[in-house]
C-alpha cells in the first residue's frame, strides 16, 4: 500500500496534456499524479516512468485503456471522404480508403507497468482482464478502475480492484463506460447522483470525478462518502500541462455551455468543446467508425491542427466546470489552493 498526503488524484489525460512534469508536480504537492499512457508506445512509457522517478520519490499512477478493441473498416471510404474535406482546410494530403490499422499495444504497455512496479495502475473503458489482474496482485500493485454506473462499480469490486473512480457526466474527455453498445454515448449520470449510490453498495474506496474544480467540490465529495477526488480539467491550464497553448486559451474562453459529448474524434463518447470539426462532422450525418479506428483515422488532422495552432480541428477535451479555470498557476499551486479552500470550509 502507499500513502498520499491529500485525497486528490490527477486524471490520466492521454494524448498530450499528461506530462512527466505534471505527474511529478501533483505527487510532490501531496496528491497522486497519473500519467495518461493509453496512446504511448511501451518504450516511451518506460522512459516516462524513469523520468517521473527522477523528479519525485512519491507514489504515482499510470492509466491505460482496458477495452477489448479491433479495427472496423466497413465504412472507411465515406469516413475518409468527409475527413478529406477537413484535410483540404488544413492543406494536408488526402487519405485513401485503404483499411486503417491500429496496433494493439495494451498487453505490452501493461508488461512495462509490471516490470517497473508502478505503484498504481489505473484503467478506463473496463477492468483489467483476470490474468493481468492476478499479475498486478502478485506484484502488490494497486489497481484503480474508472466507472460510470453502479453496476460497473460492483463488477470492478468483484474483479479485485482496490479503488474505483466514479466518473460523473460532467467530466471532460472520454467516458469510462465499459459497454457502449448498451450506452452508445456513455452512461451519463451526474457526479453527485452517482457517488453516493456507489458508496452505499461497495466496500472499496470511491474517488469522485466530474466537474470537481476546487475545494468546494472536494468537500462535497467527501460529504457524499467519497474518500477523495480525481481532477483533470482543472490541471489542463497548469504551467506543467502539455496542452497546446491555443487549447488552453479555448478552455479559458469557454463556459459551462461550451462542451458536448461526441464520438467524432475517436469513436468513443468523450466530452469536449464544440468546434468546427464537431459541427462539420455532425452536419454530414455520417456515423463515426468505432474506437480505435475513428481515432486512428482522424489523428493526422488533429496533429496537423496542433502544428498549425488551429483549435478548430483539435480535440479540446474539457469538463463542464471551465469557468473555474485559471492561467499561470503551477500544479503545486492548484493542489495547495484546493486543499486550503477545503480546510477553510471545514473550519466554518
Amino acid at each position: 500500500m502507499f500513502h498520499i498526503r491529500y485525497p486528490l488524484f490527477l486524471a490520466g489525460m492521454a494524448g498530450g496534456p499528461s506530462t512527466v512534469k505534471l505527474v511529478a508536480a501533483v505527487s510532490n504537492a501531496g496528491g497522486l499524479g497519473t500519467l495518461g499512457a493509453a496512446y504511448m508506445e511501451p518504450t516511451a512509457i518506460r522512459e516516462s516512468i524513469i523520468e517521473i522517478r527522477k523528479l519525485t520519490d512519491k507514489p504515482f499512477a499510470v492509466n491505460l485503456f482496458a477495452a477489448q478493441t479491433s479495427d472496423n473498416n466497413t465504412r472507411i471510404g465515406e469516413v475518409q471522404r468527409e475527413l478529406n474535406r477537413m484535410r483540404d482546410v488544413l492543406k494536408i494530403p488526402h487519405a485513401v480508403a485503404d483499411p486503417v490499422r491500429t496496433p494493439d499495444l495494451f498487453e505490452k504497455q501493461f508488461a512495462v507497468l509490471l516490470e517497473e512496479k508502478v505503484p498504481v495502475i489505473s484503467t478506463a473503458f473496463g477492468i483489467l482482464p483476470e490474468p493481468l489482474m492476478q499479475q498486478a496482485k502478485l506484484a502488490k500493485l494497486l489497481v484503480v478502475t474508472m466507472v460510470t454506473t453502479v453496476s460497473e462499480a460492483l463488477l470492478a469490486e468483484q474483479a479485485g480492484c482496490d479503488a474505483i473512480v466514479a466518473q460523473g457526466s460532467e467530466a471532460g474527455g472520454h467516458r469510462g463506460t465499459f459497454d457502449i453498445t448498451e450506452h452508445p454515448m456513455g452512461a451519463n449520470i451526474g457526479t453527485f447522483a452517482l457517488v453516493p449510490q456507489i458508496v452505499d453498495l461497495v466496500k472499496i474506496p470511491v474517488i469522485a470525478a466530474g466537474g470537481i474544480m476546487d475545494g468546494r467540490g472536494l468537500v462535497a465529495s467527501l460529504v457524499l462518502g467519497a474518500q477523495g477526488v480525481q481532477m483533470g480539467t482543472r490541471f489542463l491550464t497548469a504551467i506543467e500541462s502539455g496542452a497546446h497553448e491555443v487549447y488552453k486559451q479555448a478552455l479559458l474562453e469557454s463556459t459551462e455551455e461550451s462542451t458536448v459529448i461526441t464520438k467524432v474524434f475517436s469513436g468513443r463518447p468523450a466530452r469536449g468543446i464544440r468546434n468546427p470539426f464537431i459541427r462539420q462532422w455532425d452536419a454530414s450525418g455520417i456515423e463515426p467508425l468505432p474506437f480505435p479506428t475513428q481515432n486512428t483515422a482522424t489523428r493526422d488532422i488533429r496533429n496537423a491542427a496542433s502544428r498549425l495552432s488551429n483549435p478548430d480541428y483539435m480535440s479540446l477535451w474539457a469538463g463542464q466546470g471551465t469557468r473555474l479555470l485559471t492561467s499561470g498557476q503551477t500544479a503545486e499551486d492548484i493542489v495547495a489552493e484546493t486543499i486550503r479552500q477545503a480546510h477553510s470550509i471545514c473550519l466554518r
